[in-house]
């Protein structure tokens, strides 16, 4: 189902109808444009809105209507503020003030009182501003004309954040196994989760999927491992005859039980444990990334708050350049002035990551007492994204967000038989790291390259009013450890929203 914003025009009926039929067409042409504009979401347009009835019924439609991921508002003229009241408190999708106007230009020489009375969203849309902070309405302000490409960009990237709202709404996580024992971060509240971000979070016994990879025809797991062998450059003792095409079959097998197994329960993101495995023969490694590659979320040891992370930036991301992974801060180059961080995990990174061709390796894996597993193995793509960390901080969640410059290994990695990423963070490794440490944030992170990833993140921690900490080029420790304290204090009085 393709998902719609809808388009809302505030006017009142003091204008009569040769002005308000005018306040139609120009807010259609602006609907228009912007449905034009190549965004994942289609803007469609709804009749002038004069009353506080229509106003209240317009918002209660789109709560109702499973296409309506969000509604955008505009003042073309003056609309007071008191019918929005009803309206607003009832709406419960996200919300994006848009402040502009149909002309560009003011027609100097030709401006009447005709001309101003038509065209008066600057100052109907500060009356709108106002009752929206009155009532402490979360919302995304965008302010320009909708012929200037970076106004419609900010549209777009908030329309991908609404769309992740609403895949939370209706997502299902299935976790096989529990959490590594023993390690804290990874654990949290699950209710408070589906209340806050409407994730289902749901545990099934890894021998339910072990079953499931039992029912895999041979036929079908050799017909995938020939997928394999035509996408990737497969291992000569992988391929068919080769000494080890066994365990690439027993890979394929996961795969295909792993994907049925989810779409059975219309689940979106999973995670695994390699300190569960049940009777599976590998921990699932290449199954994983492909299936990452294909929008699905994943955390590994049981990480279910980085397997949501990971989902929602794939559908904020979708149809963009770039990629979402999860990713684990591993090790350090600490050389002064080269300082980088290493990331990778035992074998679960997304090839969405690279736009080259990964190679399909089978190594041993000295953790989790199995046979070796085949995974893919390659390098991230240089260039600018973003890591983000999730954490239960037992009053609330805290989002954590470092902004990265992914960039080439100075050296080869011949010896490292894993997919990784190398990024030097902002605004510096010792900001950054200290800053992250502050915040108490997770080593389980979901990378996203997509262009625009920090301000998509930013408007979806908005929309679900999420605590979310920077770290860029322009923190520094002392100024960042203000904001955790006075998050604190806020997020405290504010309670439950």
């Amino acid at each position: 189902m393709r998902k719609q914003l809808w388009f809302l025009t505030g006017s009142q009926g003091l204008y009569g109808p040769e002005v308000l039929d005018q306040v139609a067409d120009n807010s259609r042409t602006l609907a228009g444009a912007l449905d034009g504009a190549g965004s994942p979401v289609d803007v469609v347009w709804k009749p002038v809105l004069t009353d506080k009835e229509a106003i209240r019924q317009v918002m209660l439609a789109a709560n109702a209507d499973p296409a309506c991921v969000g509604v955008v508002a505009w003042m073309h003229t003056f609309s007071p503020a008191k019918m929005w009241i009803a309206g607003l408190e009832a709406l419960q999708v996200p919300l994006l003030h848009l402040h502009t106007q149909v002309n560009d230009v003011l027609p100097w020489a030709s401006i009447d009182m005709d001309f101003m009375n038509l065209n008066q969203a600057a100052h109907g849309d500060r009356e709108f501003g106002y009752i929206e902070t009155r009532l402490g309405v979360a919302r995304k302000t965008v302010v320009g004309s909708v012929r200037n490409p970076d106004v419609v960009g900010r549209i777009d990237t908030w329309a991908r954040a609404a769309l992740a709202w609403d895949e939370g709404r209706h997502a299902r996580l299935v976790r096989f196994g529990d959490n590594m024992r023993d390690v804290a971060v990874t654990e949290g509240d699950k209710v408070e989760a589906e209340r806050v971000f409407g994730v289902n979070v749901t545990s099934y016994g890894v021998n339910d999927l072990v079953e499931a990879v039992g029912q895999v025809s041979d036929a079908e797991a050799e017909a995938l491992a020939g997928v394999y062998e035509d996408l990737y450059a497969v291992a000569a003792e992988l391929r068919r005859g080769g000494e080890r095409h066994e365990s690439l079959v027993y890979g394929a097998r996961q795969e295909i039980a792993l994907r049925a197994f989810l779409d059975a329960h219309g689940a979106t993101a999973f995670t695994t444990n390699f300190e569960d495995l049940g009777a599976l023969r590998q921990l699932p490694g290449l199954a994983v990334q492909r299936l990452m590659a294909d929008g699905f979320g994943f955390g590994a040891e049981g990480d279910w708050k980085t397997a949501v992370l990971v989902r929602l930036a794939k559908v904020m991301g979708q149809g963009l350049p770039g990629g979402a992974s999860l990713m684990e801060d591993y090790t350090y180059n600490l050389v002064a002035g080269h300082e980088l961080i290493l990331g990778a995990h035992m074998l679960e990174v997304c090839p969405s990551l690279t736009t080259g061709r990964p190679s399909l390796e089978i190594h041993p894996l000295s953790i989790g007492a199995r046979e070796d597993p085949v995974r893919l193995v390659f390098t991230a793509d240089p260039g600018p994204g973003v890591v983000v960390g999730m954490a239960d901080m037992r009053d609330r969640f805290r989002l954590t967000m470092n902004t990265v410059h992914v960039v080439e290994p100075e050296q080869p990695l011949p010896m490292l038989p894993v997919a990784r990423a190398v990024w030097r963070p902002d605004p510096d490794f010792y900001t950054s790291t200290a800053c992250w440490l502050t915040a108490g944030a997770p080593h389980h992170t979901c990378m996203f390259t997509a262009p625009g990833a920090r301000d998509m993140v930013a408007d979806y921690a908005a929309i679900a009013r999420t605590e979310l900490a920077v770290i860029d080029q322009n923190t520094t420790p002392d100024a960042f450890a203000d904001k955790l304290r006075w998050n604190q204090a806020y997020y405290k009085l504010a309670g439950n929203w």
